[in-house]
């Protein structure tokens, strides 16, 4: 006969500065491990679409923002309280990576303290709870969830899931009461909103009433079964109507169905439940995707998987009325890994680090109390127990740093996999390993890459649009050696295969423009609006199209479109900013000029040719010489002093702000680079300009925008 729950016993009550220490052991370790994250960049995985390429998030936390992310999934998953976390990071760090990399921690660390008070709060067992939140918080599994950004989802869900535990159990433990119960509800659909694999929350409640909460009343489970599942009608219609949210709000409809027929997907099920036991044991060889075997798990495997699984659970059913926690920690782990097992695929890979965050805790606690009463009646107990937690934490501190390491940036992250992952017919690893690659400069080591991606054969493609995407990227890298005609014959390959992909229209106009063939180039980024009419990168360089045909209305018309969707598009107010100066509407490119350089001070055409307009309007009520000597001076020392066109600009501010001698001195520097570089059209400029300046006279020339 299971007691019903009384609350703590009095000797936990004793135990609080022991539980704060905990507490502030659990940070430390955590952050030992999880604090080097802080030096890592950004990953070309998801990262992206979260973050610093969504220009919705970027722009910071705002109302049209927290709209926006309502009512738009982001990569197919509707998680509006994730995106909105990712604006506030935004609006505190902007797109500084160590900003948002200190939230996962933050959060992860929070979630692992919650779990600790959660554990105490309904077993009164404090080093035990400390036990398993240690491992929760270190275990490599974890590596994932926290080291990477766009994992978000993780790491706050947790919070929400321990938020929610916390709730239950104060209704649980007091007389019935709808405010507590509402706010069970409440923080039940806050953890919804950030990821839909809660669903199962509900049944974790039913585990936790029979135990350790005792509610079920007999060891059969059968006594209080019927009211306890009618408490909890509310919480499984919520399930239900997310389940439904998710499936036709936030996914679009995915080919993996038919790559993988369900017996596959069934029996690569099967092994994963297995396969995330034995990495929680033996966590070596992790990485981030996992490929879906072609032809499925094999048939033994599978097989074996099944009996695994059947035998442990009958086992632990055995055990219920001895035991109870065995068989409530395997249901919790099964019951909430159910909606990551693939039955739905939702891509090409078979398992994933991140499916185990919250399912293995189940694990943890069941072991956890099993060693602790096996080890009942062993001598010196304590300290036997405390030894083995003791190497446990330590060789999973280690483990965990070392698996940290790889998330420092892209190219750490994609040739760990392919390490760990050699042979594997995915085309993502060998595309995002070049992309990484390109970034740091490494061109040829990318189309090496690429060459690798497009040699895979296209069944193995993990969407529609790899072979396309492949095909662009080789481009680029392509152009970035000045193989022009090399790029376009790429990007004509990405447009034969999906020719209703806009971004392979994009790069293919762009290409063409850089060839000078602009009405051709035209013609691409209108194809690509019309495919996609959000897109400010085609409206942008559309209207820089237009520009070069002199059409400049027209041009001014799209930058302002781009705008619209992005108005903290630095390139974009830079760019509109030139077209109105080219068009004499001093006044508004100005103010073009102040909002690139309000959304990136470092942009260094929009400081010198900010400068130069405030040093040498034709209207001298826009002329702003000290100012323009500021813009100028910040360009020329982010430069190094080597530009001459921006030595020049600094002594035309000079002048303006009645520096005459520092003028003269700034042109000949000017003069002497212009002649390095052979640059002999400046250098005419040059010396005229001196003679001014050593005459104590002011030049009022407007130069063409630079």
């Amino acid at each position: 006969m299971q007691m019903k729950y009384k609350g703590l016993p009095p000797a936990s009550r004793l135990s609080r500065w022991a539980a704060f220490c905990v507490c502030v052991y659990l940070a430390g370790i955590t952050w030992v491990v999880f604090g080097q994250t802080l030096r890592d960049q950004f990953v070309n995985f998801d990262d992206n679409s979260y973050v610093y390429e969504n220009w919705q998030v970027a722009r910071g936390l705002s109302l049209q923002g927290i709209r926006w992310a309502f009512t738009h999934p982001v990569l197919y998953l509707w998680t509006p309280l994730v995106t909105i976390s990712h604006m506030l990071d935004c609006q505190l760090y902007g797109l500084t990576p160590a900003g948002h990399h200190l939230t996962n921690v933050l959060l992860h660390i929070a979630t692992a303290i919650l779990l600790f008070l959660v554990l105490r709060q309904m077993t009164g067992a404090l080093w035990r709870g400390a036990f398993v939140a240690a491992v929760f918080a270190i275990h490599p599994l974890r590596v994932e969830s926290v080291a990477w950004v766009a994992e978000r989802k993780d790491v706050l869900s947790g919070v929400f899931f321990m938020l929610t535990l916390g709730a239950y159990v104060r209704y649980a433990r007091h007389p019935p009461s709808p405010g507590r119960y509402l706010a069970v509800m409440f923080l039940f659909v806050l953890g919804l909103l950030v990821k839909p694999m809660l669903v199962t929350l509900p049944c974790v409640l039913l585990l936790l009433d029979y135990w350790p909460l005792g509610r079920w009343t007999t060891a059969q489970g059968w006594g209080n079964l019927g009211r306890l599942l009618r408490e909890k009608i509310p919480l499984f219609v919520i399930s239900a109507v997310w389940c439904v949210v998710t499936l036709r709000v936030g996914r679009v409809p995915d080919p993996a169905p038919a790559l993988f027929p369900l017996p596959l997907r069934i029996g690569n099920a099967a092994v994963s439940s297995i396969t995330y036991l034995e990495q929680m044991f033996y966590p070596a060889g992790l990485a981030v995707l996992y490929p879906f075997p072609p032809d499925g798990q094999p048939l033994w495997k599978a097989a074996l998987a099944v009996f695994l699984l059947i035998a442990i659970t009958a086992a632990f059913f055995l055990r219920r009325a001895k035991q109870p926690f065995l068989l409530a920690g395997w249901l919790w782990y099964l019951g909430m890994l159910a909606p990551v097992l693939g039955i739905l695929q939702m891509g090409r890979e078979s398992h994933a680090d991140r499916y185990t965050y919250l399912p293995q805790i189940g694990i943890y606690v069941l072991i956890t109390w099993g060693v602790a009463e096996l080890s009942a009646s062993w001598r010196y107990r304590r300290q036997i127990l405390g030894g083995l937690a003791a190497g446990v934490i330590v060789a999973l501190t280690l483990c965990a740093r070392a698996q940290a390491s790889y998330w420092r940036d892209s190219e750490s992250l994609w040739r760990r996999m392919l390490a760990c992952t050699p042979g594997d017919p995915l085309v993502m690893p060998h595309l995002s390993l070049g992309l990484a690659l390109l970034d740091k400069g490494m061109v040829d080591d990318a189309i090496a890459q690429f060459h690798k991606a497009l040699a895979i054969e296209t069944d193995a493609y993990p969407d529609p649009n790899s072979e396309a995407d492949t095909h662009i990227d080789l481009g680029c890298a392509l152009l970035d050696k000045g193989g022009t005609d090399a790029a376009i014959a790429e990007y004509n390959k990405a447009v034969a295969v999906d020719p209703g992909y806009a971004p392979g229209h994009f790069n293919l106009g762009y290409a063409l423009l850089q060839k000078g063939k602009v009405d051709a180039a035209i013609a691409e980024f209108q194809r690509a609006i019309q495919i996609t009419p959000d897109y400010p990168n085609a409206l942008m360089d559309l209207g820089g199209a237009l520009r070069a045909k002199g059409e400049l209305d027209e041009a001014i018309l799209e930058y302002r479109k781009a705008l619209e969707m992005r108005p903290d598009y630095p390139e974009g107010n830079y760019d509109l900013a030139n077209a109105l100066l080219q068009k004499g509407e001093v006044k508004d490119a100005i103010f073009h000029f102040e909002k690139t350089l309000k959304a990136d001070p470092l942009f260094v055409p929009a400081l010198n040719n900010l400068a130069w307009v405030l040093a040498s309007c034709s209207d001298r009520s826009l002329r702003d010489g000290p100012r323009a000597v500021e813009l100028a001076g910040r360009a020329n020392q982010i430069t190094g002093g080597q530009h001459p066109d921006i030595l020049r600009t600094l002594a035309a501010a000079y002048a303006e702000a009645g520096q005459t001698q520092s003028a003269a001195e700034a042109a000949r520097e000017a003069l002497r680079l212009a002649a390095v570089q052979g640059n002999t059209t400046l250098e005419d400029v040059l010396r005229k300009e001196i003679e001014r300046y050593e005459a104590a006279s002011t030049a009022r020339v407007i130069a063409p925008p630079r």
